[in-house]
């Protein structure tokens, strides 16, 4: 069943804290509720599904992988109960340049069970894509969290892995988090063999994928609560970069859980993160040469948060310079607000900055994304709300001169 487009108008207009007074446009978003019938709304990807130049929804909910069609937004199962536990993540991007986006998705998930728990799955497309989908089951480690699609040295597509636990691991002690590369083999039913990237970390939460490196072959930022790392591709093992770490001299870091990297000025790229896993500090990162071991500086925005789960760092105002998104979900605060912020540097160096309000206790914020969905130059929002059982979309506004 089509769910009811629900569709509000908010104007954002006092902010949430102003440091100094500031020329940046004001936010202004329009919120449509394109479900209100989603279970957990565990994990979204951004992704033209059917070819047709629509960037669409890919949503991985408690039992169902489905798909919501750009711009009706009319909802399509993938898939239904791949496993007796709930779907966990999902991974949606276009491999073979035919303008379709391939689809794999995690489930299985038990985060107590580091030994059994977890399923992974390649989606295989029908003809028509608004029918069900074909999953092949694939090799995992237990604890099967994050997924991501990630361009190769080659000019290939590997699927990306990190699990929540090593295996067998107690209480964040025992094996680390192994991070695996998957290469997709031609017949996507045979076997596909496995790169192991890292082994060292343990509680590893989420991941992102960025196109920055110096040479071929895109690069990785994995957030655990041992630190935040750079995986970046090498002759042999791949390279860790350190930006983040209470052992390598930053002792204020306790972990994180979530981490995005927009693309920001070139003379200052900008790495976001919420710390620690499910926590209430919302932090942005910058190279520094004045640092020691090469950590990036470290700046706390909000400490408020209650169960931060969701956060993206992109140029949504049009300032050419990022802005930091976050949501929290108050799932270790029952009963207390929910919402998504807006935190937007008022200076080109990202020195200062004032926050902004974006949704007020309407979204419980499970994942979070941003892209151009309605084609008009600028950045939209998607949020999936857990107890709020809703998936939003936030059109931007903002005038543009």
């Amino acid at each position: 069943m089509i769910p009811r487009l629900l569709s509000a108008w908010c104007g954002l207009g006092f902010g949430l804290s102003t440091l100094v007074l500031s020329a940046a446009p004001a936010p202004s978003f329009r919120h449509v509720t394109i479900d209100d019938r989603i279970t957990i709304g565990y994990g979204v990807a951004i992704a033209d599904v059917d070819g047709d130049r629509r960037l669409d929804i890919v949503l991985a909910d408690k039992q169902a992988i489905v798909w919501y069609r750009n711009p009706d937004w009319q909802r399509h199962v993938m898939a239904e109960r791949l496993t007796e536990l709930d779907n966990v993540c999902v991974a949606a991007r276009d491999l073979d340049g035919d303008g379709k986006a391939e689809v794999a998705a995690g489930a299985g998930w038990n985060p107590g069970d580091t030994i059994g728990s977890g399923a992974l799955f390649y989606l295989k497309a029908p003809v028509d894509r608004t029918q069900r989908w074909e999953p092949i089951r694939l090799a995992h480690d237990p604890t099967i969290h994050r997924i991501r699609w990630m361009r190769t040295r080659s000019g290939g597509f590997d699927l990306i892995s990190v699990p929540l636990h090593g295996r067998g691991n107690r209480n964040g002690l025992g094996d680390g988090v192994r991070v695996l590369a998957y290469h997709p083999p031609l017949d996507v039913h045979a076997p596909w063999t496995t790169t192991e990237l890292n082994a060292a970390w343990h509680a590893t939460h989420n991941l992102d994928v960025i196109p920055e490196g110096s040479g071929p072959g895109e690069e990785l930022r994995v957030a655990s609560r041992e630190g935040v790392f750079g995986l970046s591709p090498a002759t042999g093992p791949w390279a860790v970069h350190v930006l983040a770490s209470s052992a390598a001299g930053t002792p204020e870091f306790i972990g994180a859980g979530e981490v995005r990297v927009g693309k920001g000025q070139a003379q200052s790229p900008m790495m976001a993160t919420i710390e620690p896993m499910h926590g209430n500090q919302v932090v942005v990162y910058q190279p520094d040469p004045a640092r020691p071991n090469g950590l990036w500086r470290r700046t706390v925005l909000d400490s408020t948060l209650v169960d931060g789960h969701g956060i993206v760092c992109a140029d949504v105002l049009g300032l050419g310079r990022d802005q930091v998104i976050a949501g929290w979900r108050a799932m270790m605060g029952p009963g207390k607000p929910v919402g998504l912020r807006l935190y937007v540097p008022l200076d080109p160096a990202s020195t200062r900055w004032e926050t902004h309000l974006i949704d007020d206790n309407q979204m419980a914020c499970e994942d979070l994304q941003v892209a151009d969905l309605d084609g008009d130059g600028d950045l939209d929002l998607v949020a999936s709300g857990r107890s709020t059982k809703n998936l939003k979309i936030y059109y931007n506004e903002v005038p543009r001169p």
